[in-house]
Parts: C-alpha cells; sequence; structure tokens
C-alpha cells in the first residue's frame, strides 16, 4: 500500500464487526490508516491483537484481519471508541474521546453484549472519566454489561509481551465463560 492510500484513508469509518448478544464485544481506540485503508480492524502486521486473540483460547486458530467477520461465530466482536481513522491515536482530542464513549455506551445498551472489553487503559481512562482505572474489570456497567480493560495490543505498547497480554485475554475469556466472578 503507497503512502498515498494509506493517506486517503484518514479520517473514514471502519464498520464494526458486530451483532447483538456477542459474549464480548472488543472496543478499539480508533482505527489506523492501514485498517481504514482495507477494511479490517487490527491490520497493521506489528499489532498483536490477532495473535492474542489466538494464544488467549478465544479463537482456535489465528484469524488474519480479513477473516474478522469469523469472530461473530465465536459470540465476538469489534468496535472502536472513536470511530475515525488517524496514523496514531495522540491525533484524537480528549472530546472526541468522551463524546466516543458517550456513542459506546449507547451502542453497548442495544447490542447488550455480555462484557466489554476496551483494549487500551488511556483510551478507556478519557472516555469514561476513570482517572484511576486499571487493566482488569471494571466496577462500572453499561446496563447488564460488564466491563474489562484489556492492554493495548498495539506493537508500540512495550510494557505488555505477547503472552502476558494473552494472560489478561485469557482472564476476560474465562469470565466470559462463567468460570469465574468479579
Amino acid at each position: 500500500m503507497t503512502p498515498e492510500e494509506l493517506e486517503a484513508a484518514r479520517d473514514r469509518v471502519l464498520p464494526d464487526v458486530v451483532a447483538g448478544g456477542l459474549r464480548v464485544l472488543f472496543c478499539g481506540i480508533n482505527p489506523g490508516l492501514l485498517s481504514a485503508a482495507t477494511g479490517h480492524h487490527f491490520a497493521r502486521p506489528g499489532n498483536r491483537f490477532w495473535p492474542v486473540l489466538h494464544l488467549s483460547g478465544f479463537t482456535p486458530r489465528r484469524l488474519a484481519p480479513a477473516e474478522q467477520e469469523e469472530l461473530l461465530s465465536y459470540g465476538l466482536g469489534i468496535t472502536n471508541v472513536v470511530a475515525r481513522a488517524t496514523a496514531r491515536a495522540d491525533e484524537l482530542s480528549a472530546e472526541e474521546f468522551r463524546e466516543g464513549g458517550r456513542i459506546l455506551t449507547a451502542k453497548v445498551e442495544r447490542l447488550r453484549p455480555q462484557w466489554l472489553a476496551v483494549v487500551g487503559i488511556t483510551a478507556y481512562r478519557t472516555a469514561f472519566g476513570e482517572k484511576k482505572a486499571a487493566v482488569g474489570p471494571q466496577e462500572r456497567t453499561i446496563g447488564a454489561t460488564r466491563v474489562w480493560v484489556l492492554p493495548n495490543p498495539s506493537g508500540l505498547n512495550a510494557h505488555w509481551t505477547a503472552a502476558t497480554m494473552a494472560d489478561e485475554f485469557a482472564r476476560l475469556r474465562e469470565a466470559a465463560e462463567g468460570s469465574q466472578s468479579f
């Protein structure tokens, strides 16, 4: 993909992969330019979302971004806090995050997933005004939907390895399967 093609994807909105009553609705920060250009969530090769999803036991094999619709068959979906594509998340304003939190709340109320999993602690803190939130299950619910914050799978997030990230994703999977209560 050329730099011009990537730049043309700026501000595009990537359609959600959703259905009503999902086990887990994963929520990214916002689409990157490659995701917006290809139409596939978490499309950048260095992003660890797809490998971690498999390593944590959510999927029986590693899916490619182009197979994102297959997530629905596992009771999983993907949306974003902010819908518009940017090259970097730091291009988004705090107000965009807060508005994204309001839109996301309405989406969750409509779709009623068992769990909302926000992948990115800073995005969650800003969107929901939870300045002291930590990775893991949250006190906040949206209707009957429980909320879990996961580490950002971006390759830029050096604080988490794929293995430690998979451990945290697996904690959520176990909770969604009903083997843990928080």
